[in-house]
């Protein structure tokens, strides 16, 4: 069979397709090292961008395929940092491996998801927003108070000396020779947190075009219509919550080996909006659209910052307006923007933009 016949049948990848995919793989292999030429910063914002992709993925499960609004997303990212900064640290004398701190912060999260999404079974729209939100600050102020009478968190000095991802003698928190080349940690950390991310897009390309998937779009779309037709609406939405709360803590585990600290300022309710701004952003229920949304959102503040200031400078001789202001004024003004003129998200669903084409059609 030639590879036209293949291609028309529907089921094949296209030659052009396999070209692309292989340009993207180049480019993302030697990303690293380009931006290393500009600096390790750089390299830092690319995995610090990946960290947000994995949490945009893991929130697009809960409000993308299942319609739940949960703003209080962060807290699993804040239990999946704390165990491996307890576990992995001299806090507690403790310096287990990664295939131990690893399962146990995804666990520990799956099980916050399952403990937060069992009590607002019945609950919608603004009132689940509301409960979430709740339970994203109890879970940082918790984390905040820990420290009497046992000190279990450091409270708000947070825990350092967190021990970094390490297979076997290969430390990934610091630079080595690797093949007659000199390897930075952020490097390092880019290809793990790269393999991860890819694990967790075809983890969730999976499960939106599994049983499961489609009950969550059912719940999504009519929960009562869905429990109609025999889904368990309990179990699909506590599923839900728990998968979505495990991609969460693997990216806190991560965080937590590559940051080397954590404390409870790094889990606050701007966290939690801005991950779900990159869903919204991005187009609700569609992985590619999610992962763009996640990458504008994560990368752009950091080139704004860098271009802001030498241009002030340049031209005023000083800095006349704070980059962190006009970062959040160019970023509410292109949130205002998209929804009016893409209220699906840059990159929506084809399932989501039908539904906006019919409803748009069908108003008077």
């Amino acid at each position: 069979m030639s590879p036209g016949a293949a291609s028309a049948g529907g089921g094949a990848i296209s030659g052009k397709a396999w070209a692309g995919i292989a340009l993207l793989g180049v480019v993302l292999a030697i990303l690293p090292f380009a931006l290393g030429m500009a600096g390790q910063g750089w390299v830092r914002t690319v995995n610090f961008a990946l960290l947000y992709v994995m949490l945009a993925l893991g929130l697009n499960i809960v409000v993308g395929f299942a319609g739940l609004l949960d703003l209080g997303y962060i807290a699993f990212y804040a239990v999946g940092a704390y165990v491996w900064a307890l576990l992995a640290s001299p806090h507690f004398d403790l310096h287990l491996p990664f295939w131990v701190v690893l399962p146990a912060g995804v666990l520990l999260a799956a099980v916050a998801g399952a403990l937060l999404g069992a009590p607002t079974l019945k609950l919608r729209g603004d009132y689940l927003a509301i409960v979430t939100l709740g339970f994203g600050e109890i879970v940082r102020i918790f984390m905040n108070n820990l420290n009497a009478p046992i000190n279990i968190t450091n409270g708000p000095q947070g825990i350092n000396r967190i021990d970094s991802f390490a297979i076997g003698q290969f430390a990934f928190g610091r630079s080595q020779q690797l093949f007659g080349l000199r390897i930075t940690g952020p490097e390092k950390y880019y290809y793990l947190l790269l393999l991860l991310t890819l694990l967790i897009v075809i983890v969730c390309a999976r499960l939106q075009n599994s049983r499961i998937g489609r009950a969550w779009v059912a719940v999504r779309e009519d929960e009562i219509a869905a429990k109609a037709m025999g889904i368990n609406t309990r179990n699909i939405k506590l599923l839900a919550f728990s998968m979505g709360a495990s991609f969460g803590g693997v990216a806190g585990a991560l965080f937590a080996s590559m940051q080397g600290f954590v404390s409870p300022e790094s889990f606050s309710l701007t966290e939690s909006i801005m991950v779900l701004c990159m869903v919204v952003l991005g187009g609700m229920g569609n992985i590619p659209g999610v992962i763009v949304g996640a990458m504008l959102l994560s990368v752009f503040p950091e080139i704004l910052r860098a271009v802001v200031v030498p241009l002030q400078q340049s031209v005023f001789g000083e800095i006349v307006l704070d980059p962190e202001g006009i970062r959040m004024l160019l970023f509410g003004f292109a949130l205002v923007l998209i929804m009016i003129f893409r209220p699906a998200g840059l990159w929506p669903s084809a399932v989501r933009r039908r539904e906006l084409s019919a409803g748009r059609g069908g108003a008077p």
